[in-house]
């Protein structure tokens, strides 16, 4: 970003210097919120059940990948709009290579009243998808391991089980949820006679971390920094109470466990998150008032709410848009909840021009509104106010998780929309974790002793790579999830 060296009218200049100190985020309240952070970590594994706390979710992972990991392991990917599936050939030395093919979901399988046709529409996907890669028919005695990547709520007592809390992304199936969904997907496998069997059941977020360990023996943790925002990292079994007399004998408390955060609930309970006005308002006028704190202010779906909401404010009090009436169609469209996303403050922050004409471009598109070159400058200085704020909250639980379990260097694999997309995103949450390190601020981005980095496919790499480690597990006669009538 070019911040243009103009000045502004004076009451505009005042409402700029307000926003800078709202939204900013020194030091010193990055450090508060990462020793918070640290304490909401360990209270999820004792307890994660408690609404103003981090869930701290066991993915029942309890191997790191190392790269030598090889064979032939299938992945699917449902989303809301379409299935994936990956066939991932693992070579070892940590290569691999992928062959996918996806599905669109029909319409009304969203919301079918018959749950077995959307398993059904999954397994027949799976079997032309095996076939295609085997026109001369598939080999005798192959059984391909399956990771399945399920974004929604689950409860896992194993990793080859997940019982489902609730739909999200417009799917409402009856019959689902409060079942485990893997015997579902089986049924419907088997009626095909497809030699597939489902090993994992996994999150997108675990996937990230575990792809990119097999590429990078550096890798220590996964994040999500995109429409939501969420964590995961290895984690020792001593380390989880809630776990403690749960276990089968053959996990030692040394073990390392994969450890989905959802940490996008991180300070529910508004201890330490320096809320502004407009977070207070986007949280009250949210379907769940009182979640997802932390993702309310970082993650890519609220960034362009809260700018809107300022602009909203300053023409309400006449420092932008005057010439236009209350009521006028471009005020209506202002007006509008969430018709902003992150990509209007990246696109803003991007523009370089000297009269900022792609911003000028981009209100005209969006809301139709004629702005002036002050009121694009302001909006520009105000989206970098948003944006810079975002990435430094976000590595807070990256500081967290590091601090916790001693990670003085390593890297992080990141995904997700904001990381890979907003401008200047990577470079701040950079500076966000030299701040809270107290690393020396001459280090470029590239020697610092914790990089943020970008991830492998998660959601079928991890998964076939996850599916690969609970494979051989599995062979060997080892523990998948608590021991029989042990509940979390």
């Amino acid at each position: 970003m070019v911040v243009p060296t103009s000045t502004l009218p004076a009451n505009l200049q005042h409402q700029v210097d307000k926003y800078e100190k709202q939204f900013a985020t020194p030091t010193e309240t990055l450090n508060k919120i990462v020793s918070h952070f640290i304490s909401e970590l360990d209270r999820g594994n004792t307890d994660g059940t408690d609404p103003s706390g981090i869930p701290m979710n066991v993915a029942w992972v309890m191997d790191y990948p190392d790269g030598s990991e090889t064979g032939d392991y299938l992945a699917i990917d449902l989303g809301g709009t379409n299935l994936r599936v990956v066939m991932v050939h693992l070579l070892g030395n940590h290569k691999f290579t992928t062959e996918q093919e996806k599905y669109p979901l029909p319409g009304p399988i969203r919301t079918t009243k018959v749950k077995e046709e959307l398993f059904d529409f999954i397994a027949q996907s799976l079997d032309d998808f095996v076939k295609k890669l085997n026109p001369n028919g598939i080999p005798e005695g192959t059984v391909y391991p399956l990771g399945f990547t399920f974004s929604y709520p689950c409860t896992q007592t194993s990793i080859d089980m997940g019982i489902l809390q609730r739909w999200t992304k417009g799917f409402d199936i009856p019959g689902v949820e409060g079942h485990d969904c893997v015997p579902m997907l089986m049924e419907s496998i088997n009626k095909r006679g497809t030699p597939i069997k489902v090993v994992a059941l996994i999150n997108d977020t675990c996937g990230t971390l575990v792809a990119s360990r097999y590429t990078d023996n550096m890798t220590e943790m996964g994040c999500i920094f995109g429409t939501g925002v969420n964590g995961a990292y290895y984690e020792r079994v001593s380390n989880i109470a809630k776990l403690e007399g749960k276990l089968c004998d053959d996990i030692p408390k040394d073990s390392p466990m994969l450890i989905n955060c959802e940490y996008g609930s991180f300070d529910n309970g508004r201890k330490v998150l320096p809320r502004t006005i407009y977070d207070v308002e986007i949280d009250n006028e949210s379907p769940r008032p009182g979640q997802q704190a932390f993702e309310k202010m970082t993650s890519g779906y609220y960034l362009g709410e809260l700018l809107r909401k300022v602009l909203v404010s300053e023409y309400k009090m006449g420092n932008i848009f005057p010439e236009y009436e209350a009521g006028a169609r471009e005020i209506e469209y202002l007006t509008t909840p969430y018709i902003l996303d992150a990509s209007f403050l990246s696109l803003c922050e991007a523009d370089n021009t000297p009269d900022l004409r792609e911003t000028q471009m981009l209100y005209k598109a969006k809301l139709g509104i004629e702005t002036t070159y002050e009121e694009r400058l302001f909006t520009l200085k105000v989206s970098s106010f948003i944006g810079t704020r975002a990435a430094r909250l976000s590595i807070c639980g990256i500081a967290a998780a590091c601090k916790k379990m001693n990670y003085e260097t390593c890297h992080i694999a990141a995904d997700g929309s904001v990381f890979l997309r907003y401008t200047g995103f990577p470079e701040r949450a950079a500076q966000g974790l030299s701040d809270v390190f107290g690393w020396d601020p001459s280090l470029k981005m590239d020697e610092h002793p914790i990089q943020i980095v970008k991830a492998q496919d998660g959601s079928g790499v991890g998964a076939a790579v996850i599916a690969a480690l609970a494979d051989a597990r599995q062979k060997k006669g080892l523990s998948l999830g608590l021991k029989a009538g042990a509940h979390l």
